[in-house]
This record gives C-alpha cells, structure tokens and sequence, in this order.
C-alpha cells in the first residue's frame, strides 16, 4: 500500500463513491431515449462519464478485490489447514492488487473534476517583441489549433484581431470543445517565450519575444452567480485596427459586468445575435474562472500556480530556435521544438497532467 494510500480519509473515500454514484447516474441518463436523441445532451453527458469512469472503475476493482481478502481471511480462519494454506499464499497478492487498484482511483478522482470540463476558451496575445510578438503569437495559435485537430476536439474562432501587414495576430480567443480539453490544455496558461532571429531582423540578431496565453474553463452549465441586471450591454458598428468602423450595421456587442468590472467585446461575425451569445459565453467564462481561482487560492494558499492571475505572468516555457529545443521551465525538461510547433504536444502534455497530479496527491 502506497504512502497517500495508507493515509486516506474518510472524506476522500466518501468522494470516490460520489463519484462512483454519479458515473451510474449519467449512464442512466444515457439510456433515456429523450437523452439519446438530443445530440448536444449526449455529447455532454458522454464527455461527463467518459471522465469519471477510471475512478468508478478502479474503485470497483478495489471493492470486489477487498471482498475477495475478506473470503481468504473466512477461509484461513475455518480450520482447514490445506484450504488454510491455499488462501494464506494468495493473500498477499489480492491484497497488493487491492492497494493499487484505489491508489488508481484516488489518482483518476483528483483529475475527474478537470476532465468533465469538455470546452474551454483559449486567449492568445501578443506580448513584448513589437511586430515579432504578433507573428509569435500567431505560431503559437497554429500549435494549439494542430494538437486540437490530433485529438480529433473542435476549434472555433470567437474573436480576432490581425496584425495585416505582417500576418501577425494581438489576440484572439478560440472556443475549443472535446474529450479531456481543460485537463490538457489548462497547464498552457502563461507567458510563452521565443529566442529566434526574427524576419525584420537585418544584423541576424537573436530577439526575445513573448506571447501570452489563458485557458478559460467553459463547462456545459456554469454555476456562477451571473445577474443579467449587473451586466451594461452596448451594439455598436465593429471596428478595425486604429479604431474606425468597417462596417454601418451595429453588429458589435460590449459587455460589462460592473460587479467585476470583466468587460468582454465581441465583433467577429456580421450577426449581432451571435456576437450577443459568443459574447456571453465568454463573459460566462471568465467570471467562472475568477471564481475558480478564488476557490483554489483558499483550499491552498502558498500555491503559486494559479489558473489565471499571477500565473498568467510567469515563463512557463522557453522556444530556442538555435538550438531546436523547447524547454518547459515546470518540468525542466526539452522537447524536439519542430515536433512541438507541428501540433505533436502528446509527450509534454501528458508529463504536465503527472506533473500536477502528483502535485495533488500530496495535498491528500
């Protein structure tokens, strides 16, 4: 039996049999024929369950392999010395197997909550670097939008803003739905650095630019206390680069949210109704996860690696173009940089989720 095994509370316990109900519930909810034929609902509730069945089944495993100690330990207190002795050999391994299989809940239930989040907003700025910065940024929206389409998740652009006489971008920020988005990606949050010799760049000087990027968990029903009487909607005409209008249909829709202060300006389509839902969405967004950093910063105050806030400004990785080498600075470790700007991120990726498991472990 591992360490944070031995130590486990009734809490965590009760939490994986929540989980287990909860995963019973949604396969349930999943046979309902009004369920089945509402393809939205489904893919909901499947991105759900699909994230609690490895505690749920772990735990099973636990449970029947618990019993099965239970019946050996009947057998070796029946009398019989042959069966006795049968039983006594085979305990050890029931039991290890037992161990490991709720060591394995236990890992999959602190990663159950992330993984039911199925959609998240992606932001991309440009950061210092002047026009090198914007071209960075838009590298790194190409890497994201390549490792979405390898696991076969959505991508849709909500808002835009090109730098034209580069090709560059300021921001943008991406709705991107699918199975595992906000476990995989919620770690990208940060400042991305790149050390390369821009094209402008005459001397053949090495330049450092940055880009930022934040991860906004989108689940399906947020629960945040969003008042639409706190909230000042202005439509106006979408405007360009410098400021002027580039179209005379009032389509753009400016949210503020005067509790926060969250402001949210969306003019990406010609349809004032659909930047009026996008820009919801994403205020939505946004107010969830100020709420979400508020809860975590008080289940673990000397964290430092906070979702959003101060998170946001640190380096979390380094891309050398001279030396072909992505270094990520959480893992200290480097990462073949065609492989990872070609969308192939599985490897990094995954080292981040074992990363912050393990993290969560600990605070078990």
């Amino acid at each position: 039996m591992s360490a944070h095994t031995s130590k486990l509370s009734d809490a965590v316990i009760a939490k994986l049999r929540e989980v287990a109900a909860r995963r019973d519930d949604l396969a349930k909810q999943l046979e309902d024929p009004e369920v089945f034929t509402d393809h939205n609902k489904t893919r909901e509730l499947s991105i759900q369950k699909a994230a609690l069945d490895p505690a749920a089944d772990a735990l099973a495993e636990h449970d029947a392999l618990t019993k099965e100690a239970a019946d050996l330990r009947d057998v070796i207190a029946s009398g019989d010395a042959d069966l006795a002795e049968m039983a006594q050999a085979e305990m050890p391994d029931v039991e290890s197997r037992a161990s490991a299989a709720l060591d394995r809940a236990v890992e999959h239930l602190v990663n159950a909550e992330d993984r039911a989040i199925g959609s998240v907003m992606l932001e991309i700025r440009a950061g210092v670097g002047g026009a090198e910065a914007g071209i960075w940024a838009a590298d790194i929206l190409r890497m994201y939008e390549k490792y979405a389409a390898s696991k076969g998740w959505s991508w849709e652009t909500l808002e835009l803003s090109p730098d034209e006489s580069t090709g560059g971008v300021r921001n943008v920020v991406i709705g991107v739905k699918g199975e595992g988005v906000w476990s995989e990606l919620g770690a990208e949050a940060g400042t991305h650095c790149v050390k390369r010799v821009p094209a402008t760049e005459a001397q053949g000087r090495v330049h450092t630019s940055t880009a930022t990027v934040a991860v906004l968990p989108e689940p399906e029903a947020v629960e945040i206390d969003l008042n639409p009487d706190d909230v000042d909607e202005h439509v106006t005409t979408a405007q360009g680069p410098g400021g002027q209008n580039v179209n005379k249909v009032s389509t753009a829709v400016h949210l503020i949210h005067r509790p926060t202060g969250i402001e949210v300006r969306m003019q990406e389509t010609k349809s004032q109704q659909q930047n009026r839902q996008k820009a919801w969405r994403l205020l939505r967004a946004r107010l969830y996860e100020r709420e979400l950093e508020r809860k975590r910063a008080e289940e673990a105050k000397a964290r430092n690696e906070q979702i959003g806030g101060a998170g946001r400004a640190e380096r979390i990785r380094t891309y050398r173009w001279k030396e072909s080498i992505a270094v990520d600075h959480r893992l200290e470790e480097s990462f073949p940089l065609s492989a990872i700007m070609a969308g192939q991120m599985d490897e990094l990726i995954a080292q981040l989720v074992a990363h912050e498991t393990a993290r969560r472990l600990e605070t078990l």
